[in-house]
């Protein structure tokens, strides 16, 4: 699974280690092996999820951006061309049915493209107040969007019409 950065993908990552076993150390945990691999650039996340035995944590590498704890840059897509992923988890700025998916700077976009690019699967996670929102760099079209959870303010014609697009809406 590959998480980016970000406040919602950050309580994703909790939820995870919630589901995944729970418990931060312990003697019957830490002879277990890992239950789930996580792939994330981002140094809060990678941190929350590094003292859990239970989840393999697997670190980009690269730049770090101080206002998001996400790692960019080459040395991020050199490590995220070189894995196959399952899910990518997605935070997101923005999100508008014609144009796609956006992020409000270009070099956290291009790694979050990555993520997708990489990924069977693709689930953005994002409140509300972005759907039908631009910002400035684009990651993906919503035809490379597989699942959207959301918050229930969603407005029903927007469910609708990303129903419509393919894109699962889940309101939570």
């Amino acid at each position: 699974m590959g998480l980016n950065g970000g406040t919602t993908t950050t309580e994703v990552a909790r939820a995870l280690a919630l589901r995944a076993g729970g418990g931060r150390h312990g003697a019957v945990e830490a002879a277990a092996a890992p239950a789930l691999t996580v792939v994330t650039n981002a140094l809060n996340i990678a941190g929350e999820l590094a003292v859990r035995p239970q989840i393999k944590i697997v670190v980009t590498g690269g730049v770090a951006r101080p206002q998001t704890y996400e790692l960019v840059g080459p040395l991020t897509a050199g490590v995220l061309k070189e894995v196959v992923l399952d899910v990518a988890v997605l935070g997101i700025d923005g999100l508008d049915p014609e144009l796609g998916v956006m992020a409000h700077q270009e070099d956290e976009a291009s790694i979050s493209r990555l993520f997708a690019e990489r990924a069977q699967r693709v689930v953005l996670v994002t409140d509300s107040s972005k759907i039908g929102k631009r910002a400035f760099a684009r990651i993906c079209g919503l035809e490379d969007v597989d699942v959207l959870v959301t918050d229930s303010a969603l407005p029903a014609d927007m469910s609708a019409r990303l129903a419509d697009i393919g894109v699962k809406v889940v309101t939570v």
